[in-house]
């Protein structure tokens, strides 16, 4: 059987929460490097973080599952500044931490290490947590 690359995560969590999604779903995946990702987190950057492998013949149906795992995700966590879904958990180049850890990085260990922060899309906001729905609508 033929499995081809889905999706990668940098995170191990994310990773193992989507895969157990898709087999609840009978689809045939796997990770590919999440021994190396989670052992030794700098080597897994440079191999292109965990991937996600699905079956070549359910590709369809796993992404439309992706795509409705993402919507949920969306419908489900909101910005506590607008209220929009469309937020992410990224590295944000206005935390002062994340340039400190750049020079640091580059002069000491020869790596970055991000600090991550939610962003919304809608309004550019920058914020640690995002709020529930629920939360909101009270």
């Amino acid at each position: 059987m033929d499995f081809v690359l889905l999706q990668s995560f940098p995170n191990y969590i994310d990773a193992q929460i989507i895969l157990g999604r898709l087999q609840n779903e009978e689809i045939d995946c796997w990770l590919k490097d999440e021994n190396l990702s989670t052992i030794l987190p700098i080597l897994g950057n440079a191999s292109g973080d965990i991937k996600l492998m699905v079956a070549a013949d359910q590709v369809e149906k796993a992404t439309a599952l992706l795509q409705d795992f993402a919507k949920e995700k969306r419908n489900h966590f909101k910005c506590p500044n607008c209220g929009s879904g469309e937020i992410e958990y990224v590295s944000s180049p206005r935390q002062t931490a994340n340039w400190l850890s750049v020079i640091l990085g580059f002069l000491f260990f020869n790596y970055a290490m991000p600090v991550k922060i939610w962003r919304c899309f809608s309004c550019g906001a920058e914020f640690k947590d995002p709020v529930e729905k629920e939360e909101i609508q009270n």
